[in-house]
């Protein structure tokens, strides 16, 4: 089957500063096979590392990468609360999220804006691009620690808001979001997910959520910065982005933003500090065809870099956590 006993995996992963770890596996022909085989060695990196690429694992389809993800995870999850659209696969098994390549995805932790969130995440590289587009990673204890602590407390008190316009033409509709354009449906699923919701006058929906952005990880007890407040924040966009959605939707309209849980605006001074923060606890690795990379979703935020070429990556949200078995700081109600 393979040359690397699973006891020896934890041995064997390449460490290197700015990097990911790295595991070069050997799987010849039968990567489901493999990864059955060294499923535990594999989530025991994991757990000790927080992530892991694995290369060599020779994945080159979308059959045989659904067949890895399914074992390598306890249950793969249907996305809810998209904030992009993707394609659709297989059940649980879905493309990266459809943003543009010439604008970077910054840090965050994949739906830390549900009650429901992947404890694992698995990525699968068909394709790589020929310039950019890693996905990289940052320890969310480390970047907590390194955040000033008079913001991370306020944050800690008030939590943090998310805000949503939906509409047809930027980041995901209301069925993908939701699954269903049905307004039955979708009023019931904010009311069981505490999301305050209001339809406009021309139908469209908005949306106000307010979560924790400090939890505990359920395993390690460990305190971790989780939340997308910078990612989803207008600030991050480009300029010229920017200007162009305020221009269209009105303030007020964006497709998506953050601000403070007491409903206060984030300044571009914040935002920029978080992302500096990120830059600074970053590890990258440029993917290759057959990669696959395992990530806790909780412990390490993950990031899409800009990137020229064709880029097929693979995504699979997986071992659902809810958000009150991670001691969350701040009470989780719609605003």
């Amino acid at each position: 089957m393979s040359s690397i006993p699973p006891a020896s995996l934890l041995d064997d992963v390449d460490l290197q500063p700015g990097r990911p770890p790295i595991l070069r596996a050997e799987a010849p022909g039968d990567a489901p096979s493999w990864a059955a085989e060294h499923r535990d060695a594999l989530r025991a990196v994991v757990a000790e590392h927080g992530c892991v690429v694995v290369r060599g694992v020779g994945l080159r389809d979308v059959a045989g990468t659904g067949a890895v993800f399914e074992r390598l995870s306890t249950g793969l999850m249907t996305e809810r609360e998209a904030f992009a659209p993707r394609r659709t696969y297989a059940d649980g098994v879905y493309s990266s999220a459809q943003w543009p390549a010439n604008q970077p995805m910054c840090m965050h932790h994949e739906l830390s804006y549900t009650l429901e969130f992947p404890g694992l995440m698995l990525f699968a590289c068909l394709t790589a691009p020929t310039e950019g587009g890693a996905t990289g990673v940052a320890d969310a204890a480390t970047v907590l620690e390194d955040l000033p602590t008079g913001l991370t407390e306020r944050f800690e008190r008030e939590g943090w808001l998310l805000t949503r316009s939906y509409n047809d033409e930027i980041g995901s509709s209301v069925t993908e979001a939701f699954g269903t354009d049905d307004r039955g449906a979708v009023e019931r699923y904010c009311r069981a997910n505490a999301i305050d919701f209001e339809w406009q006058p021309d139908g469209t929906l908005r949306t106000r959520q307010r979560r924790s952005a400090v939890v505990r990880h359920p395993i390690t007890g460990r305190r971790c910065w989780f939340n997308q407040i910078s990612f989803l924040n207008e600030w991050t966009l480009a300029p010229e982005v920017r200007e162009y959605l305020v221009e269209v939707y009105g303030a007020d309209g964006l497709p998506f933003n953050t601000r403070f849980g007491g409903g206060d605006q984030i300044g571009e001074d914040v935002v920029q500090l978080l992302n500096k923060v990120y830059e600074a606890n970053t590890a990258r690795e440029p993917w290759q065809a057959g990669d696959l990379m395992l990530v806790d979703n909780i412990r390490t935020a993950h990031s899409r870099e800009a990137f020229e070429g064709s880029r097929d990556v693979l995504v699979a949200m997986a071992d659902p956590v809810r958000l009150s078995s991670c001691s969350p700081t701040a009470e989780v109600t719609a605003r």
